[in-house]
């Protein structure tokens, strides 16, 4: 399915997140409805074991709560606001389940789901997502991603038909995932950020049948760079801005 989108398809990280809240339904809903090939989100434990979309390992930042992720129950996340903080029109959001994005999105856009439990890496979250992936039946959907090369080797056991991401940190940090750690490992796409995106880059991996999808492109000649480069997928905050750069508006 991935295969079926333009180059570079236009991923919409954490949602419309320049003009809704991260990581919300709102965001998502309205990526889609700007022309976005999919999505892109982060994706925790709760205390009692649920799959939910939220970046921080606190709840501070993007809610009227306080706590860790993964000290709360579901029911406890499902009493905060996660809407207020942007705007008074998106209050009452709320973070939402995994299992509610794939009901919000349907089965015709790309989710890309980064696997966020770097505080705690033996944790059941991979297991739990390729759970729900099996039960909703959407793996042709799906791209799982990690900067954790452990992350993605579980889900290659627990589910070896999902794509598989290896994110590369930028910079220095970056450097073993964007090139022995990428070669050598078992992964249908390289998520580097943009700052060290090369065109050589883009061509090893098309020389070994791999992907790239490049985060986070925001600006026009960016976005038009990634286009000239020949990127599978651009990770962006603004899929507006994408869509009309790269001619795609209707």
């Amino acid at each position: 399915m991935i295969e079926q989108f333009p180059r570079p398809m236009i991923l919409a990280h954490r949602g419309d997140k320049l003009h809704a809240p991260e990581n919300t339904l709102p965001a998502f809903e309205q990526a889609i409805q700007k022309g976005a090939d999919g999505i892109e989100l982060d994706v925790k434990l709760t205390a009692d074991g649920h799959v939910v979309v939220i970046h921080d390992s606190k709840v501070e930042r993007t809610t009227d709560g306080s706590g860790h992720v993964a000290s709360l129950t579901l029911e406890a996340l499902r009493k905060l606001d996660a809407g207020k903080w942007f705007n008074e029109k998106f209050s009452g959001a709320k973070i939402p389940l995994l299992e509610e994005v794939f009901e919000t999105v349907g089965r015709d856009k790309i989710i890309n789901i980064e696997l966020k439990n770097y505080s705690s890496p033996f944790n059941d979250l991979v297991q739990k997502v390729c759970e729900l992936i099996r039960r909703h039946n959407n793996r042709e959907q799906i791209i799982l991603s990690s900067f954790y090369a452990s992350n993605l080797k579980v889900a290659a056991q627990a589910f070896p038909e999902v794509s598989r991401a290896l994110l590369a940190m930028p910079g220095p940090a970056g450097l073993w995932a964007r090139s022995f750690g990428f070669m050598f490992g078992d992964y249908h796409a390289l998520h580097p950020h943009t700052s060290n995106t090369t065109r050589e880059q883009v061509q090893r991996a098309h020389r070994i049948k791999r992907r790239i999808h490049v985060w986070t492109v925001n600006a026009p000649e960016e976005i038009t760079r990634m286009r000239d480069w020949g990127v599978d997928g651009i990770i962006t905050d603004d899929p507006e801005t994408a869509v009309r750069v790269l001619g795609r508006g209707g």
